[in-house]
């Protein structure tokens, strides 16, 4: 299949990891809308990496606790997916993140989008799904409860900031 797409203007690439693509495109709408946020709060480019670093950190670990492989997570269906919906302006998930941040209802943020916004649908499931595996994903955690309407996005930020320090990997 692979080369009846690839060519001199298209490169694609097979994956035989059907969970890990699968995981890494819901979680990166949410990691996107937790982006959003993150430009919408004004809180900088540093930030914004921190997120999304630590965003690739809550995917791999879903992903492998699922039975994912982590190169999958770590290429083109995971972080090169989540950079490009994180960080592109066409991005409906990123959209919503920003307007919520304006601080427009969800609604409101849905409504003038005028198409679906993925991550909005799939923020509670990747975390209930994760919580039902043991798997920490903080970030994700953040973003359903600013859906939900349970939390500001700026204290959202407030309590990611609040845990306690532990070692990256």
């Amino acid at each position: 299949m692979v080369t009846a797409f690839h060519s001199n203007t298209l490169r694609v690439y097979a994956n035989d990891d059907v969970i890990g693509v699968e995981v890494g495109g819901a979680v990166k709408n949410v990691l996107a809308i937790a982006t959003g946020l993150c430009d919408g709060l004004n809180l900088g480019l540093n930030a914004r990496a921190a997120l999304l670093t630590r965003g690739l950190a809550e995917m791999t670990r879903l992903g492998v606790a699922l039975g994912a492989r982590p190169e999958t997570l770590m290429g083109l269906s995971g972080l090169g997916d989540l950079i490009l919906t994180a960080t592109g302006d066409l991005s409906r998930n990123r959209q919503v993140g920003l307007l919520l941040a304006q601080g427009q209802s969800l609604a409101q943020a849905v409504s003038s989008l005028g198409h679906v916004a993925e991550g909005v649908y799939s923020a509670r499931t990747v975390s209930q799904r994760a919580r039902s595996l043991g798997v920490d994903m903080p970030i994700t955690q953040s973003v359903v409860d600013v859906l939900d309407g349970t939390i500001s996005a700026k204290n959202a930020v407030a309590q990611l900031m609040g845990r306690d320090a532990t070692q990256e990997v």
